[in-house]
């Protein structure tokens, strides 16, 4: 029998493939493990590729008490935020001045980067942006835990000087209810905004959050939109006052925390779901058509069903 060695090949995917050869170099036998290559501590796949970014290890510390132990790239620190679904990213798609993410979470990162739209790897662009990103950690364990749980607060950090008890602490101090996030997001300019919507005839004028009800008055609108938002708007009494001031002299909508605000400002209450809707696939049914659409939701605030 001829004799054979073993070669290791790392493929972009993870999976790495052993084939067996023998003196002449013909394959006799190929098996192909689907696992994650095994990473040095400088972050070095093991094989012929390398991994383009630096790895460390970091933990995933829910407020049920649950830890979850990873590899982190992009920016390193500690972080505190809601664990609350999954998404992809591109920055061509990006719509926003900057990503808003506090941290993300993978199961297997690609070594690869093949798009064709791709400048740099995923690692520059959250480290650019001081984003942080864990890896290497059973995602669908976490997503059967947050199915039973609802919507859970956790930390991601790096930092192997604080304890679990300690992160476990802050997961458990944090809530986003009563939280102001709008003003982190809301467009501050040194002049207005104008867009033109040809197909239907209008223009539309763009304010910040903190713009006075007179002053969105004196324009003379055929009618104002509450836009979306992040937070609570139980955290933002400023606009719910706003909109107080401008009911029942112009024709208002409201549109996720728009609507929200709208409630509030009526004398409703909102409330955080166990279960918040994060995602672009939530099929809605118009009750007058009877026709169903698929929208993108990112929302955990509503009021009660019985409220009017």
């Amino acid at each position: 029998m001829a004799a054979t060695k073993a070669l290791e090949f790392v493929l972009p995917t993870g999976f790495f493939i052993q084939p067996s050869l023998n003196r002449r170099g013909g394959v006799r036998l190929s098996v192909v493990k689907c696992s994650i290559s095994s990473v040095t501590s400088t972050g070095t796949a093991s094989g012929f590729l390398e991994k383009p970014w630096s790895s460390y290890n970091a933990r995933l510390v829910l407020e049920d008490g649950s830890v979850w132990s990873a590899k982190s790239f992009g920016a390193s620190g500690t972080r505190v935020a809601e664990l609350i679904g999954n998404t992809g990213v591109n920055p061509d798609d990006e719509e926003s001045r900057q990503c808003f993410l506090a941290g993300l979470v993978i199961r297997s990162l690609s070594i690869s980067t093949s798009n064709w739209r791709c400048t740099k790897t995923f690692g520059d662009y959250l480290a650019e942006r001081n984003i942080m990103g864990i890896y290497d950690l059973d995602t669908r364990a976490i997503t059967r835990r947050l199915r039973e749980s609802g919507s859970l607060n956790g930390v991601l950090s790096t930092d192997g000087s604080k304890t679990d008890e300690e992160l476990l602490h802050m997961s458990r101090s944090w809530d986003i209810v009563g939280l102001d996030l709008i003003s982190d997001v809301s467009w501050n300019p040194t002049e207005l905004l104008h867009m033109i919507s040809a197909s239907y005839g209008c223009e539309i004028t763009v304010v910040p959050s903190t713009w006075p009800a007179a002053e969105a008055l004196k324009m003379k609108p055929d009618g104002i939109l509450f836009s979306n938002g992040p937070g609570d708007p139980s955290a933002v009494p400023y606009a719910v006052e706003t909109v107080k001031e401008l009911l029942g002299k112009v024709p208002v909508y409201g549109i996720c925390m728009g609507h929200q605000l709208l409630g509030q400002a009526l004398g409703g209450k909102t409330f955080k779901m166990k279960f918040g809707h994060h995602g672009g696939n939530h099929p809605v049914r118009n009750n007058r058509t009877g026709h169903v659409e698929i929208s993108a939701q990112w929302t955990q605030l509503l009021f009660p069903p019985a409220w009017k």
